[in-house]
């Protein structure tokens, strides 16, 4: 594993540069259960310069400062830090759930944050699933029915049973969420966020709210559609151990990238412990 980290008298933008052509060069991508060589280097997010500054009365709370980041196409991303670290700012304002104070978001040639709230909604509803820690699935509606949600407005969508066949559920597709587990559940909100062929995952402590072994399902599901689907996917999580399956690790500390990791093996979800 090789490590850039962020030296108090460096530019952050050098250490991003540097280890952006790292993850770039072709010879350095093994095969086999190594960080994976389809991975192509087209960067589909460009993050520049991203601040988010909340304001309480006279108290201001820096959430980001001063980030900078990639994320290329096919790759698993983990970003790594404590509670408050900052990393779900950053993957709300990834997802355009949020807008930074400051900084610039570009997607592929759009620049999210020029964006009016239209046009962040048609992205989200075009690019992006999401996979939040608590499902947030429709507790009237079958497991089904949820996806069903989805592709119902979804251009060019997976059907609903195979995107729940995936997941392994095509036997609990007319079950309600309150007689699916908590791991089902989640496979059902997965299933939901891949059911519209989204370009990015971008799932937040997907594992928080389960036990070890379903979280280890959990975890092989989506590196399932990583896989397959070629789903640019970011997990943003404060469990070290799941750093162990992504081909880079983002560890954020303060609002900061403090460091980037390249897995040069890449562990399996199943060889997993913690």
């Amino acid at each position: 594993m090789e490590t850039l980290k962020n030296d108090p008298g460096e530019e952050t933008s050098v250490l991003y540069s540097r280890n952006n052509e790292l993850d770039c060069e072709p010879a350095l991508i093994e095969k086999e259960n190594t960080s994976r060589n389809d991975i192509e280097c087209e960067a589909v997010f460009q993050v520049r310069g991203i601040s988010k500054v909340y304001r309480m009365g006279d108290v201001e709370v820096h959430a980001l400062r001063s980030v900078d980041l990639d994320l290329y196409k096919g790759e698993f991303a983990v970003l790594l830090g404590a509670s408050g670290s900052g990393k779900s700012t950053l993957l709300n304002i990834i997802g355009g759930l949020d807008v930074p104070t400051e900084g610039t978001v570009i997607y592929r040639d759009h620049i999210l944050t020029s964006a009016d709230d239209a046009e962040l909604t048609r992205f989200r509803r075009e690019h992006v699933g999401f996979v939040f820690q608590f499902y947030n699935l429709i507790p009237s509606l079958t497991a089904l029915e949820n996806v069903q949600l989805i592709t119902e407005i979804a251009e060019k969508p997976l059907d609903a049973i195979e995107a729940l066949k995936m997941v392994g559920l095509s036997e609990r597709l007319d079950h309600f969420p309150a007689q699916l587990s908590g791991g089902e559940q989640q496979r059902v909100a997965i299933a939901r966020a891949i059911a519209k062929r989204p370009d990015v995952l971008l799932c937040d402590e997907p594992t928080g709210a389960l036990d070890y072994k379903t979280g280890k399902i959990v975890l092989e599901v989506l590196e399932q559609v990583n896989r397959e689907l070629g789903t640019t996917t970011a997990v943003i999580t404060h469990n070290a151990a799941i750093a162990a399956m992504a081909d880079r690790v983002i560890h954020i500390g303060s609002g900061r990238i403090t460091a980037i990791e390249r897995n040069s093996k890449k562990a399996r979800p199943s060889e997993l412990t913690w």
